[in-house]
């Protein structure tokens, strides 16, 4: 017995699990164009690696996918049993011109299911263009931080940002994107990451709080 007490100290303590989460989205997610190294899921774990965080990264990123797409699969999703679930959708409604009020719906949807699950959101915006009206853009962009207070998720509010600021300051376009001019090459990816990677990583401290 004293033997037994005198070596349990010695113990080590058990290891901590990997943090999975999930990324939903579209061809931006998906990688759509790149080697699997370059993409958005694969950058982004190796950011969030490299800053301390034990997390995978499973990309859930379909090409071509609206929000109606991503509420037909979330369940699919949820069925890693991810702590968190990055929702990045809504670029192929806007390309299809689908009603906003259709999008909101379909990623309420989703917020609810990722809820119910137990698990955490973060929601990732886009701006829209005005080729539809002033009615349409502003009801699209409204929808991502209303929804992130109403569901009590994590907003990044414009996956894009870091790209167009980049040109903004001088940066040429086809030095950051594939030549479709749609989706970011690998540095632009990169350029992504480096903004949204802080993000995400808060994002997971406050899983893990909640998970402790």
């Amino acid at each position: 017995m004293a033997l037994a007490l005198w070596a349990a100290p010695l113990a080590a303590p058990a290891a901590a699990e990997s943090l999975t989460i999930a990324a939903l989205g579209d061809s931006l997610t998906q990688g759509y164009g790149l080697a699997q190294q370059d993409g958005l899921v694969a950058q982004l774990e190796a950011w969030l690696r490299a800053a301390g965080h034990d997390v995978n990264v499973i990309n859930a990123g379909v090409s071509g996918d609206t929000t109606a797409g991503g509420l037909s699969r979330i369940g699919w999703t949820l069925g890693d049993d991810p702590a968190g679930v990055i929702v990045a959708l809504g670029g192929n409604d806007l390309l299809r011109g689908i009603d906003p009020a259709a999008s909101r719906e379909n990623l309420s949807g989703i917020l609810t299911a990722i809820t119910e699950a137990g698990a955490s959101a973060m929601l990732i915006g886009l701006p829209a263009p005005g080729n539809y009206g002033p009615e349409f853009r502003d009801a699209f962009e409204a929808m991502y931080p209303e929804l992130a207070e109403e569901y009590g998720a994590a907003l990044y509010p414009d996956l894009l940002a870091p790209i167009s600021e980049k040109y903004a300051t001088g940066q040429r376009f086809s030095d950051l994107m594939q030549a479709d001019h749609i989706h970011p090459n690998a540095e632009g990816v990169a350029a992504i990451v480096e903004a949204l990677g802080p993000e995400v990583a808060e994002w997971l401290d406050g899983i893990a709080a909640r998970d402790q």
